[in-house]
C-alpha cells in the first residue's frame, strides 16, 4: 500500500514512546522502536538511510547461478503498495525506505551483488518472477501451498495478520463467529483476503451471516473508510496496523493471528520463480546475516524483533490452498 508524505511527517514527530509494534506472540504495544525523523536518535527516515550493510560471502556467492554472478546485479521486485514499516517513501517523498528493502539490500550484500530495485504493483511482482525480469522478490511474500507450485521460498521472518477497527470499537475478533455480518476490508490477492474469505464461508455454513468483504489497495484509503465508519475493520499485515494505531492514534488491534491461518505459524519469504537455482543462494545468505547479527540490527531497527527467525527454511509447509 502507498504511503503519501502526510503519513510520514506524522512519524518523524512521534516521540520515544510509541511506534511500530511488534509482531509475533507479543503484545502490539510492546517492543517499540523510536523513530524522530533524526539520525541521532531512532530511525532515520530521511533519503539518506545510512543502512546496514553487509559483505561478500564466498559459501553463499558461490551458489548464485553463474549468468548472474557475471551480470553483478541482483534484480529485486519490491511492492509499490507497501506500508511502513515495509516498505514506504522517505522524507523526500521518492526514496524507498523500510524493513524489506534493509533486508533484501543484506541478503544482495551478502551474495556479492549490487541490489537494483523495481517498484510494481503487488500482482506484477509475480508476472516479474514468471517472465524472469526478477530474479527475487523480497516484499511481506508470505509461503502458500498454492504458490509453492510456481514459486520458491527462503524464509526470513514470521508472518502475523491483524484486525484493525476504529478506537473504542468495543469489539475483539478471536474466531470466524466474531465478524459474522461485519464489514471488514482487506487488499485483493493477499493471504489476508484468502483467510477472510475461509472465515466467511465458515459462518454460511454454521448458519450465521457471511463477512461483507471490501477490497483496498492503499492504507490511506482503508484508513479513511475505517474513520468514516464505512467499513468495521480492516485485515491487513500485522506490522502496518500497529504503525497505523501508534501514528494516528484512532484505531487499535481488536485481533491478530498467524498469516497461515489457525493451525500454522506463516512465514514471509524470499520469493523466485520455480528452479531458477537461486533459493538455496537466498537461504544461505539469510542464515549469514541472521549469524552476524546485522539482521536482528535491522529488525529491531524497525520494530520487528517479534517476527525474527532463528534459521531460514526453503519451501516451508505454507498457508493451505482455498477450499473449493
Amino acid at each position: 500500500m502507498s504511503v503519501r508524505r502526510s503519513i510520514t511527517l506524522a512519524l518523524a514527530t512521534l516521540t520515544a514512546t510509541g511506534l511500530l509494534a511488534a509482531c509475533g506472540t507479543s503484545d502490539p504495544a510492546a517492543d517499540l522502536a523510536a523513530p524522530k525523523g533524526h539520525k541521532d536518535g531512532g530511525v532515520n527516515i530521511g533519503p539518506d538511510q545510512d543502512r546496514i550493510r553487509g559483505k561478500k560471502v564466498a559459501a553463499a556467492a558461490d551458489l548464485v547461478p553463474e549468468a548472474i554472478r557475471k551480470r553483478g546485479t541482483l534484480r529485486i521486485g519490491a511492492s509499490a503498495d507497501a506500508s511502513p514499516p515495509l516498505g514506504f517513501y522517505a522524507t523526500d517523498d521518492k526514496t524507498r525506505i523500510g524493513s524489506e528493502i534493509d533486508i533484501a539490500t543484506l541478503v544482495a550484500d551478502t551474495l556479492g551483488l549490487k541490489p537494483q530495485f523495481e517498484e510494481v504493483s503487488w500482482e506484477n511482482l509475480f508476472v516479474g518472477l514468471d517472465s524472469s525480469k526478477f530474479d527475487a522478490v523480497l516484499s511481506n511474500v508470505t509461503v502458500t501451498e498454492e504458490r509453492k507450485e510456481k514459486y520458491d521460498f527462503a524464509t526470513y521472518r514470521l508472518d502475523n495478520i491483524a484486525f484493525e477497527a476504529k478506537k473504542g470499537s468495543g469489539w475483539t475478533v478471536k474466531e470466524p463467529a466474531d465478524i459474522a455480518g461485519k464489514t471488514i476490508s482487506v487488499s485483493s490477492g493477499t493471504n489476508q483476503e484468502k483467510i477472510l474469505v475461509e472465515w466467511s464461508e465458515e459462518n454460511v455454513k454454521a448458519g450465521r451471516k457471511p463477512v461483507d468483504i471490501k477490497y483496498f489497495q492503499k492504507d490511506t484509503d482503508y484508513y479513511l473508510a475505517l474513520q468514516s465508519g464505512r467499513i468495521d475493520a480492516h485485515l491487513g499485515p500485522s506490522p502496518t496496523a500497529a504503525y497505523h494505531v501508534a501514528t494516528a492514534g484512532q484505531s487499535e488491534i481488536i485481533g491478530q493471528l498467524s498469516g497461515a491461518g489457525g493451525d500454522l505459524q506463516g512465514k514471509i519469504a524470499a520469493t523466485t520463480k520455480k528452479d531458477s537455482g537461486l533459493v538455496k543462494a537466498y537461504a544461505a545468505a539469510i542464515d549469514h546475516i541472521v549469524q552476524d547479527g546485522s539482521y536482528g540490527k535491522v529488525l529491531k531497527r524497525w520494530g520487528l524483533s517479534g517476527e525474527a527467525v532463528e534459521k531460514s527454511e526453503i519451501n516451508p509447509p505454507g498457508l493451505p490452498k482455498t477450499k473449493s
